[in-house]
């Protein structure tokens, strides 16, 4: 099955070995503004294709691009004064609630074209 995000044709799940690093105390608004995703070194390459997206309502699988995650490779120096790192799930397993419905917001890939995308999804194991 094939999503599209805004024009984008092509999406990949994060890979399961993925962490991330958060403060003590997560600040309002957005928390995953204050964390940060280490990403395995495998896939250094696609580290500017990882957003924040939001399930349109309704019953088509069209996500929206929020921002960009901040992300660290795992070789790279732990960000200091935050925790971690953390196993990604079982964190991404739940859906945000606010008072009138829920709303699902994940974690993505997002590429532009075809080989991008084959090569990552190779990378992470389900090519």
């Amino acid at each position: 099955m094939v999503m599209i995000v805004q024009d984008h044709p092509y999406f990949c799940n994060m890979p399961e070995d993925m962490q991330y690093y958060r403060p003590e105390v997560f600040p309002a608004g957005f928390i995953e503004k204050s964390m940060i995703f280490a990403l395995p070194d495998r896939l250094k390459k696609f580290r500017r294709n990882l957003w924040h997206v939001r399930r349109n309502p309704g019953e088509d699988a069209v996500y929206m691009p929020l921002f960009r995650v901040d992300c660290i490779l795992k070789s790279e120096p732990r960000p200091a004064g935050l925790q971690g790192p953390l196993d990604i799930y079982p964190f991404y397993t739940r859906t945000t609630k606010t008072r009138s419905r829920e709303l699902d917001y994940y974690v993505l890939f997002i590429f532009r074209e075809k080989l991008s995308f084959m090569r990552c999804q190779e990378l992470i194991g389900k090519g």
